[in-house]
């Protein structure tokens, strides 16, 4: 199931007018407990991954899976493309576009937002998605966006997959300068998995991400490395995540 929207992000001072293209939305197959965003790379659309994540044995998990908005990217000398937000070196060590970041990021809360209160939420991603969902991950145990505004959700999971941790170098700051954003960081359970063979993001970068979201007080933190896998994912990745996610979100498979 699919459904258009041309939305711009809504919520920050600083919002971009660009516009999200379609968002498809896969419903659960048993007794709703969690609801998942799920985030595309660089590039990629909602429909892509949907297709996938639509055949995992995980019936009650509600799927939403957004398509980026096209626009400029520098890596790519300015040429536009889907892209949760831009980016000048996939080395890292490039300027971080905060505005975009926080855009994409209030984006997913809006997604969220509307779901019962009784549901568990998520987020998750790959590539720039997944840095994406990291970073969203980051906004909710500060309690702030990178503009400073109010993260308005609960998280209760976050899943990276070959991506990275952008604005690492001040998330130290930001954690431990309040007993609430470590106690909100120490028990959010993360998963990130890298291929060792990524010759896009460098394994490096994702096990280096995973160290600083450790020693910044995401103690929960999992970090799972694959021996030849590039810059796409596999059965053994993807069966670890279901693993993970019936784990962290207290599924119980149930159909009914």
């Amino acid at each position: 199931m699919s459904i258009g929207s041309s939305s711009a992000a809504a919520g920050t001072r600083t919002a971009r007018p660009f516009e999200y293209g379609r968002t498809h939305v896969i419903r659960p197959k048993g007794r709703h407990l969690a609801t998942v965003v799920w985030l595309h790379g660089l590039g990629d659309t909602g429909s892509s991954w949907s297709q996938l994540l639509e055949t995992l044995p995980l019936p009650n998990i509600k799927w939403i899976c957004p398509t980026a908005p096209t626009r400029p990217v520098s890596v790519f000398g300015g040429f536009p493309c889907t892209a949760w937000f831009d980016v000048h070196d996939l080395q890292q060590e490039g300027p971080e576009d905060i505005e975009g970041l926080d855009a994409s990021a209030t984006h997913v809360a809006n997604l969220l937002s509307t779901e019962p209160a009784d549901i568990k939420l998520g987020v998750g991603g790959f590539s720039m998605g997944a840095a994406t969902a990291l970073y969203s991950a980051t906004c909710f145990a500060h309690g702030k966006y990178g503009n400073g505004d109010a993260y308005p959700l609960n998280l209760s999971a976050a899943v990276g997959l070959s991506g990275w941790l952008p604005c690492s170098k001040s998330l130290k700051n930001k954690i431990e300068g309040s007993e609430e954003a470590a106690r909100k960081a120490s028990t959010l359970p993360l998963l990130l998995c890298h291929g060792k063979g990524d010759d896009v993001l460098p394994h490096k970068h994702g096990e280096k991400s995973a160290e600083v979201l450790k020693s910044t007080g995401f103690q929960n933190t999992t970090f799972k490395s694959y021996s030849g896998l590039g810059h796409y994912t596999v059965p053994e990745e993807i069966d670890d995540v279901c693993k993970w996610l019936t784990t962290s979100l207290g599924l119980d498979g149930s159909s009914s």
